[in-house]
């Protein structure tokens, strides 16, 4: 009844054309639509055909803008609806059948011309224009309006198996959600047994029937993770998650996932499908009532001021509304019609020692299932009412709704250890809290999870035991704690009033000291000849602290008076030989030339490698060539043999390349060395053979070295055979790369990542010493 020319296939209306042909040749505009010729004619071809007197009386509509006729297939000769579709009207048109001079329906188009000829059948298409989908909605009642909404709705994964949030931001999350920034939303999550089909009453209650949530017949769960979509009728996110009791890995974090969704939802579906509640019920929200309060309230609160948000997240937590659904049993409360379902509730909690008063209701809803389908109407009643109810939980943007998922998943996250799991609980604390053990004692840690990021330590209400190995006791004055303060002490070398020098000599003369900040030194341990007293019997208190992993140990040897005097000796070696290398090296040059033979070319004449024309630093060795007296550089002289012209032999001496290879060419006799340079030629080897001599006794002595170093180390600093690599940059130390300690952590640096300089009070290095960049970045003492 109505035809496009195939510009059409770019979605926009064009001039709809007569269809009859009979006056035009189907070139004119269409004007009027008969009903009853079914067909769309122009002005010339409508009046021609009407003319005889049984075509008058047919029924011509004028056709206005952007129109589009109905499917000739769905109605029969009497105009009758033959099929309906899901709304139950007559279907617009989709397409014009140009062979059968029909138009039809996408469901008809797909009956009667799927196969055979017909399937061949050339068509052309109609898109329906604004002015006629506006004409379509006002036909429509309001339930069908409400379907109309929900048809492109899809659902999408919020947050996986192993709690990782899959929206990139909170952008990402309101693009996924298809709706407005400022939308104000409220959140319906659903709860259940796998297999309660907790998927599909979503589908019901929110969607009409449409599979928005996945559903499957297999036996394996369909739902992995948590899913959500945007209901645009009640305007609330709806989100579905892993059914309970299902077979599945990482039980425990997918469970503490569950109470994330608990708390930022405000109205909460519970669903089972069983002839009686069962115990598990009433277990899972009482035990979710008090792992809200205890962990998530606080949370939820620091949520609001850390993130600045303008609607304050409610600690109370959501209502919840358990669905029942029987088949052979009666529902609750059907025996005591005085009773409301929800007081025998109430009893049946009390009964089992689980108190849900986290929530802010608990509603119940049942519906026994005679035969199929399940009616969910009570249930979507009973939603709704609840979503009206805005006096404990108000609507909010959907921005807000993330910023809380995202900070509780921040906050509560990470593996959670099997060994430590309290299986009597659906929600034990350990889902929750640190899960770090002292290496004393044994006893957890109590604080929330990924406490440390925020700079807080670690803390269990339990008194901890002293252990040798960890040497856990702290010094505290004594002084200072009768007047009300709680002041920590160290044992260490030296006084800070002390000069470095001067507090190793006080060192050796009276031993450690134990210094506080108000009182000063309070105590030396060889301060008379006899007679010390143990400082825990006079000054200071004892107290034994927990030892947390990567914590350093408490009242560890800070005596460090050894590594002291290594670091002074080395600096007072490091600045003599910077000072003196200059003079060292023309020194040494002036006696090199002074015992060399006649035929050798003098050290300050030599600039470059005779052979490859290297020029000399001022670190370089030069080697002299025992056969022609030239100088060279070691990669040029390298070889060796006798040379007995020159009276080196039989040992094989330093020869270059160029003689080494012309070892056949014998001297004449007035080039043989002469009595004196014979004399000469002696007094080179003696300096030779000392200097050889000398290199030995300090290769020699590097060995005991490295021995007075290890011995001298502070307790707490990392031995140097265990240091491969720096801590920090990671490049793997060498001969040219030095291992450093930090005097704060005791880790070993290069230079580059270790060169502040800072006092670390606490170690005993009470004037600035070398710290770690880590360590320098820390705010107050070390």
């Amino acid at each position: 009844m109505s035809a496009h020319t195939q510009t059409a296939e770019k979605g926009q209306n064009t001039t709809l054309l007569c269809q009859e042909s009979y006056v035009c040749s189907g070139t004119d505009e269409a004007i009027f639509e008969c009903d009853e010729c079914r067909s769309l004619q122009c002005q010339r071809c409508e009046e021609e055909l009407h003319q005889p007197e049984r075509l008058r009386n047919h029924e011509r509509t004028r056709i206005r803008p952007g129109h589009v006729p109905y499917c000739d297939s769905c109605k029969g000769a009497n105009g009758n609806i033959m099929h309906a579709s899901v709304t139950g009207a007559r279907q617009i048109a989709a397409v014009r059948c140009q062979v059968c001079k029909i138009n039809l329906c996408v469901e008809c188009q797909k009956r009667t011309h799927a196969g055979g000829n017909r399937r061949k059948h050339p068509v052309t298409v109609y898109h329906a224009g604004k002015a006629q989908e506006q004409e379509e909605e006002e036909g429509m009642d309001e339930e069908t309006k409400k379907r109309k909404m929900t048809e492109k709705v899809v659902s999408f994964l919020l947050v996986d198996e192993t709690e990782e949030i899959q929206v990139r931001n909170e952008e990402d999350f309101i693009k996924k959600l298809d709706c407005s920034p400022d939308q104000h939303l409220k959140v319906v999550s659903i709860f259940g047994n796998t297999g309660d089909g907790k998927s599909h009453t979503l589908n019901h209650t929110f969607f009409y029937g449409r599979e928005v949530f996945k559903t499957s017949p297999a036996q394996e769960s369909c739902t992995v993770g948590v899913w959500a979509a945007y209901d645009p009728v009640r305007k609330v996110v709806v989100i579905d998650t892993e059914g309970l009791l299902g077979a599945t890995v990482n039980l425990s974090q997918r469970t503490r996932l569950l109470l994330k969704v608990l708390a930022i939802s405000d109205l909460v579906i519970y669903r089972t499908r069983a002839d009686r509640l069962h115990n598990d019920l009433f277990k899972f929200l009482g035990d979710a009532s008090e792992a809200y309060l205890k962990h998530f309230t606080k949370e939820l609160k620091a949520t609001t001021a850390r993130c600045g948000l303008d609607v304050p997240l409610s600690t109370l937590g959501p209502g919840v509304i358990i669905f029942h659904e029987t088949v052979y049993t009666k529902l609750l409360g059907s025996d005591h019609p005085s009773e409301v379902p929800e007081k025998l509730i109430q009893d049946r909690f009390r009964k089992l020692s689980c108190f849900p008063e986290a929530f802010s209701s608990i509603h119940y809803k049942g519906t026994r299932t005679y035969n199929p389908p399940t009616d969910f109407s009570g249930l979507r009643r009973a939603v709704e009412q609840q979503l009206e109810n805005n006096t404990t939980r108000s609507p909010r943007q959907p921005g807000v709704i993330y910023k809380a998922l995202k900070a509780l998943s921040d906050r509560f996250s990470g593996e959670i250890p099997d060994d430590q799991m309290a299986h009597s609980s659906f929600f034990p604390d350990e889902y929750f809290t640190c899960s770090s053990v002292c290496l004393s004692c044994g006893c957890g840690c109590k604080k929330s999870m990924n406490h440390a990021k925020e700079g807080v330590p670690h803390e269990s209400k339990s008194r901890c035991r002293y252990s040798h190995q960890y040497d856990n006791r702290v010094y505290t004055c004594k002084a200072c704690y009768e007047r009300g303060m709680e002041v920590s002490v160290v044992p260490k070398t030296s006084a800070s009033t002390d000069s470095p020098w001067l507090g190793l000599a006080k060192y050796a003369w009276s031993g450690y000291v134990i210094e506080c900040p108000n009182c000063g030194v309070v105590y030396r341990s060889r301060q008379y000849w006899f007679g010390n007293q143990d400082p825990v019997n006079t000054v200071v208190r004892t107290e034994i602290e927990h030892v947390w992993p990567g914590t350093d140990g408490f009242l560890k040897d800070n005596n460090n008076a050894a590594q002291r005097l290594l670091d002074g000796m080395n600096f007072m070696a490091q600045s003599v030989s910077e000072l003196s290398l200059g003079p060292t090296k023309a020194v040494t040059s002036w006696l090199t030339d002074q015992i060399a033979p006649a035929y050798w070319r003098p050290n300050s004449q030599i600039l470059s490698c005779k052979k490859c024309n290297t020029p000399f630093k001022d670190n370089d060795t030069k080697h002299h060539c025992r056969a022609c007296g030239e100088g060279f550089c070691d990669g040029c002289s390298s070889k060796t043999r006798p040379v007995p012209e020159r009276g080196w032999g039989p040992a094989p001496v330093r020869v270059c390349d160029n003689c080494y290879d012309n070892r056949g060419i014998q001297l004449d006799v007035a080039e043989l060395p002469s009595e004196e340079e014979g004399g000469t030629l002696i007094a080179r080897k003696v300096g030779e053979a000392v200097q050889n001599t000398l290199g030995a006794v300090v290769t020699a002595m590097d060995i005991p070295l490295g021995l007075v170093k290890d011995a001298a180390r502070p307790a707490y600093w990392v031995p140097d055979h265990e240091i491969l690599h720096c801590h920090n940059c990671r490049k793997e130390f060498s001969i040219k790369l030095s291992k450093h300690h930090c005097r704060a952590c005791g880790q070993g640096f290069c230079d580059e990542c270790s060169h502040d300089r800072r006092a670390v009070p606490s170690r005993g290095w009470d004037h600035p010493v070398r710290v770690c960049f880590n360590c320098n970045k820390k705010p107050g003492d070390l």
